[in-house]
């Protein structure tokens, strides 16, 4: 994500947006956060929506809430979103990445690989499991999955990693969406210290990939 407001690759820089179909103008569904969060709780408290909408409506206010960093709070929406919808693959992948964002990257691992046995071609749940795998200790699992999530994701993914490595001053090629043998080396310095994050550190950095 990595949905993700475009950052979740877990849920941030590279998330996913939730499908709304006929409310796609409602409040729930809203870029603005506070919106959505005040948007979904309206929703939620109505009586007969069915379990889809429900569903989408939980997640997308547990989204608002991880953007808030209040990932105790979101993981019980997730809960919700999930047991009404099983097979939610955003929705496990946005758990996954809270858990990894509240310090708990091994207990979003089950839920990140039933996400990519659902969507196996997500760029958002690869790059979710490369930061797990990678927080726990597993870099050759991690840079592999970063390959997975640029491969997928294509150069829109691939610029969002060359920026986040040239702020960290690991990468000094271009920001051009080509994954180079220069790109590569960058990916596994940064895969060898749980510390770094190749995703873009602030806003401008990611307007180079919109």
């Amino acid at each position: 994500m990595k949905l993700w407001v475009a950052a979740m690759v877990g849920m941030l820089v590279a998330g996913p947006v939730l499908a709304a179909g006929a409310m796609d103008d409602h409040d729930c569904f809203s870029g603005d956060n506070e919106r959505r969060i005040s948007g979904c709780t309206e929703l939620i408290e109505r009586s007969g929506l069915p379990s889809q909408m429900l569903g989408s409506a939980y997640a997308m206010r547990a989204l608002g809430y991880s953007l808030k960093g209040l990932y105790d709070t979101a993981i019980r929406d997730y809960d919700a979103a999930i047991r009404l919808v099983p097979d939610f693959a955003v929705a496990l992948n946005n758990r996954a990445w809270a858990y990894f964002r509240s310090g708990r990257a091994a207990a979003g691992l089950p839920d990140v690989e039933h996400s990519l046995r659902i969507q196996p071609t997500s760029p958002h749940a690869y790059d979710t499991r490369a930061h797990i795998r990678q927080a726990t200790g597993d870099p050759t699992g991690a840079l592999r999955d970063y390959e997975a999530a640029m491969r997928f994701g294509g150069e829109r993914m691939i610029r969002l990693y060359q920026c986040g490595l040239a702020a960290l001053r690991i990468y000094r090629g271009a920001v051009d969406g080509a994954y180079t043998v220069e790109l590569r080396r960058a990916m596994q310095v940064c895969v060898a210290s749980q510390d770094c994050d190749p995703l873009p550190p602030d806003e401008e950095c990611r307007a180079v990939t919109s």
